[in-house]
């Protein structure tokens, strides 16, 4: 798992809207201001007295950070959610789409840039496939003539903040990617890299600490303090720790690498140079072969395993199941938490056998009769690495809206 800044870290716990010890005047403004954004960025539309409730701030304060919100451009009146009452319907607040990132992600086949407006909104998206994995100079030039092709779209409608990048591979906090097998990346400075050939500020991370992240703030993870999530691929297994609402970083910002925990210790050899990592021995290669398919994306694996009956395949995703239940209930044990959410290839081995993976989780750990547990897929599949790498990006804004805003 990827490292995290320090601002990221800001944004996975709102700032409290309340004076701690000799905090100044400004200093509790900007705090209040960060929290009533980041709440209209990920949960929506909301009316002046809802944001009162989440924040704890009285109607007057809020009013006023409403007002400095809209006049620095970063968040719009709407119409608000009916309330049930009699008499005229108040005006919601909802964060100003007009802000976006580029949301970059790299993988071995292909380039992808999305534009990201704040609350979540995909406004376009485009990619070039690789017959190869690119070389970091080459996939710089590659995301720099995607982007260009959208300047012109962007400078007529938008105020870009700059652009975030997931890698799959371990990234520390200051952009280096220190080692991406699937791209054959080590020691690459690529935030720097992309910075210069983009001519933007780039923050970059690993993409399941990424996808952890925007799952909490928009998908299935919303409202949960504490999330244990788990993405698989052909580029491998990569897994995000959230405890009390804020993700854990380890030492360099590396933890989370829950792919190369060993499950079988004289089974597959992983491209880390070990024997039996969970995510040597749960690959969706094996099943491909089987069915005789080069590759396939989540929904199209979704569908053709819905309807397989060839036992070969069975009995390999039976397997599979078996051993990513084994898994589960080790890190269910370790970490605790309210919820596993799987996403991409784990997601869909859970739509093959919900219950069988279910039941372990809840029965299997120690003092289960005590926890409830529960697991599910993540709830924007294929959408969620569009969004996610844009919310690196966002993350100065969200902490300092006043400094951070783009100019209008």
């Amino acid at each position: 798992m990827a490292s995290i800044t320090d601002d990221d870290r800001a944004r996975m716990s709102p700032p409290s809207p309340q004076t701690v010890g000799r905090t100044t005047n400004e200093e509790v403004r900007q705090q209040n201001l960060s929290a009533v954004l980041q709440l209209v960025h990920t949960d929506g539309a909301q009316s002046r007295s809802a944001i009162g409730t989440a924040t704890g701030l009285n109607r007057s304060t809020v009013t006023g950070l409403v007002t400095e919100l809209i006049d620095l451009g970063l968040a719009r009146e709407t119409s608000a959610a009916p309330t049930g009452r009699a008499g005229r319907p108040s005006l919601g607040v909802a964060a100003d789409d007009a802000v976006v990132a580029l949301s970059v992600r790299a993988a071995p086949d292909a380039v992808t840039v999305s534009l990201v407006g704040f609350g979540g909104s995909v406004h376009s998206r485009v990619r070039h496939d690789l017959a190869e994995a690119p070389s970091p100079r080459r996939f710089a030039q590659y995301t720099a003539a995607l982007v260009d092709g959208m300047r012109a779209d962007i400078d007529r409608h938008y105020r870009l903040v700059g652009a975030g990048l997931a890698v799959p591979g371990l990234v520390d906090e200051t952009g280096t990617v220190m080692f991406a097998p699937p791209l054959g990346w080590k020691r690459e400075h690529i935030a720097t890299r992309l910075e210069s050939a983009l001519g933007m500020p780039v923050a970059a991370g690993n993409d399941s600490s990424v996808g952890a992240m925007a799952e909490a703030r928009f998908g299935v993870g919303r409202g949960t303090a504490n999330m244990l999530y788990m993405d698989g691929s052909l580029n491998g297994i990569g897994g995000g720790l959230i405890f009390d609402g804020t993700l854990l970083r380890g030492t360099s910002g590396f933890a989370g690498e829950l792919g190369h925990t060993v499950v079988n210790p004289g089974g597959t050899k992983c491209a880390c140079g070990r024997r039996g990592c969970l995510e040597a021995e749960l690959h969706p290669q094996r099943i491909l072969n089987l069915l005789n398919r080069r590759k396939l994306d989540e929904d199209e694996l979704d569908i053709e395993l819905g309807v397989v009956r060839d036992p070969a395949v069975i009995a390999e995703i039976t397997r599979q199941v078996d051993v990513l239940s084994v898994a589960l209930t080790n890190f269910v044990n370790a970490f605790a938490p309210e919820v596993v959410v799987l996403a991409g290839y784990l997601g869909v081995l859970l739509a093959t056998s919900r219950e069988r993976l279910s039941n372990a989780v809840r029965i299997d750990p120690v003092a289960s009769e005590s926890r409830t547990v529960r697991i599910e897929r993540a709830h924007m599949r294929s959408h969620l690495m569009q969004i996610a790498p844009a919310e690196l990006a966002f993350a100065r804004l969200l902490s300092d809206p006043v400094a951070c805003a783009p100019p209008r």
